[in-house]
């Protein structure tokens, strides 16, 4: 396959490589005008931390939200293993930082570190947002759910309320996105996955009744679900996703939280399946990322032209 496919959650990424198209910065927000001779303010610092992170797309995306919102900072990316996890997170704010995205395989060990917790980032026990405070305390929150829903309802115009909606995997993408999506009431939330001891500790993570789980196998004795999130990373080596066909309708959206400079094998596997709609993870990159610039400006970017090029680029 041609190009690299991101996993948005877990950080997967083809070996093969190819450089992304440049992306057009869109205009700027208006911003008050200098007087002369007066030496501009240093910008305030934040970073991507996560291993590897040479893929991540996510210093390009704040940069064009910074030129867009005429907000004055600097994003940088910091490749940290597990275990200077902590050292990283520490030294960085020491040196100043303001906030950073925590990308694989960090978000579990940056909800251990963060000593205060926004809600989504407690139900889901993940942290992929840090802002320290100006006392020097750190708070985390996690957007991945948001980022979610946002593309599914604001981009793609789609409701969950009362749809049946199947979730492929029960790793550490799901546990961001499980909460938002019951929140948005379903009829019902199915976990399938590999493992199914898995599945079944989310299922009680979350202790919902519209929640249960299944192997995939099971899938094929099932009715198409309205709506499928891919959160594995089948396929993303080249081997066929190994899920039933049966699960897959016409009137399918099936999505995929990875993205893809091409199309994602997931995807590909959806449309040979007849799925109604198939669509990757750009928007919940982009939309997850927009709120994490919120909590860190309470300034919030309009997503639709960045998403639109990125699309194009893609």
């Amino acid at each position: 396959m041609v190009g690299v496919i991101y996993y948005l959650s877990c950080g997967l990424a083809l070996e093969r490589y190819r450089k992304p198209a440049k992306i057009q910065a869109p205009p700027r927000h208006p911003t008050r005008s200098r007087p002369k001779n007066m030496t501009a303010p240093a910008p305030d610092r934040y970073a991507v931390v996560g291993h590897p992170i040479s893929h991540s797309r996510s210093p390009a995306i704040h940069r064009l939200f910074a030129q867009q919102t005429g907000e004055n900072i600097r994003y940088e990316a910091i490749d940290a293993a597990p275990a200077n996890f902590e050292t990283a997170v520490r030294g960085f704010a020491a040196a100043g930082g303001r906030g950073m995205n925590v990308t694989v395989p960090h978000k579990e060990a940056a909800f251990a570190l963060a000593e205060h917790l926004g809600a989504e980032a407690e139900r889901a026990g993940a942290v992929n947002t840090i802002t320290f405070t100006r006392d020097g305390r750190s708070r985390g929150d996690n957007t991945d759910g948001i980022g979610l829903i946002r593309d599914l309802t604001a981009n793609l115009g789609y409701s969950i309320g009362g749809a049946r909606v199947l979730i492929l995997g029960a790793g550490g993408a799901t546990r961001g996105i499980l909460g938002p999506i019951l929140d948005q009431s379903p009829a019902a939330v199915v976990l399938a996955n590999r493992t199914l001891a898995r599945a079944t500790a989310l299922q009680q993570l979350f202790d919902d009744d519209r929640l249960s789980v299944c192997g995939f196998a099971d899938l094929a004795d099932q009715e198409p679900y309205a709506l499928i999130i891919n959160a594995t990373s089948a396929g993303l080596k080249g081997e066929q996703p190994p899920f039933p066909g049966a699960c897959v309708g016409a009137n399918s959206l099936c999505y995929d939280l990875a993205y893809s400079l091409q199309q994602t094998p997931f995807v590909a596997w959806a449309a040979a399946q007849g799925a109604g709609r198939a669509a990757q993870g750009w928007g919940m990159l982009i939309e997850q990322a927009a709120e994490s610039f919120f909590i860190w400006r309470q300034v919030r970017p309009d997503t639709a032209p960045i998403l639109a090029q990125l699309r194009t680029a893609s």
